[in-house]
């Protein structure tokens, strides 16, 4: 089984917020598989969650609902219920250091600066396992938490849209034919 956790913060406040990134491209999967958190996802795991297939293999999405910054209780809650080692883990997630639109798979590696993966990190107690990162572009002048609390501008949300396509078929790449094939194919 594989966990599937786009990370953003819950209320209409935050919708469509660069931050939220990691939710817009969990409601994006759900559309892909026929599904929808608001319909049909259940509250478990301090989050929204649905039970999918992908590539024919068992999958649980997870929207974490406890805000950015507090991401690890859901996502360790989740992984410890159904037994889902790191390395079965992927983190969908913003990314400021990378232009709009552009993707990053790794494997593990440090949260870059980014609170959430910090928060996953501390809570599975270890930095190996999946994440995916959403390019949102740097915040210039503006204050970085301004910045990723703020929506997209209509140009941003035109280089995005294509980018959310992306991530599903990087997950589904992940999924059925492993990290390494996925990062090839999906890396900016």
């Amino acid at each position: 089984m594989r966990l599937i956790v786009g990370l953003g913060n819950p209320g209409i406040e935050y919708d469509r917020t660069r931050h939220n990134a990691g939710f817009m491209a969990m409601d994006r999967l759900a559309r892909r598989l026929n599904t929808d958190f608001s319909t049909q996802g259940k509250s478990k795991f301090q989050g929204l969650v649905l039970d999918v297939k992908i590539a024919g293999e068992k999958c649980l999405l997870v929207k974490p609902m406890t805000y950015m910054n507090r991401s690890g209780f859901s996502v360790v809650d989740a992984a410890a219920f159904y037994k889902i080692e790191p390395v079965d883990v992927l983190v969908i997630v913003d990314d400021v250091a990378l232009p709009v639109g552009k993707l990053r798979l790794r494997g593990e590696g440090s949260a870059g600066g980014h609170n959430g993966l910090a928060d996953i990190q501390r809570a599975l107690g270890t930095a190996n396992y999946n994440r995916l990162r959403i390019g949102i572009d740097p915040p210039g002048r503006i204050p970085q938490v301004d910045y990723v609390l703020g929506r997209f501008s209509p140009d941003q949300l035109i280089q995005l849209d294509p980018a959310l396509d992306l991530v599903v078929d990087c997950v589904e790449c992940w999924i059925a034919h492993g990290l390494a094939k996925a990062m090839t194919r999906y890396n900016a």
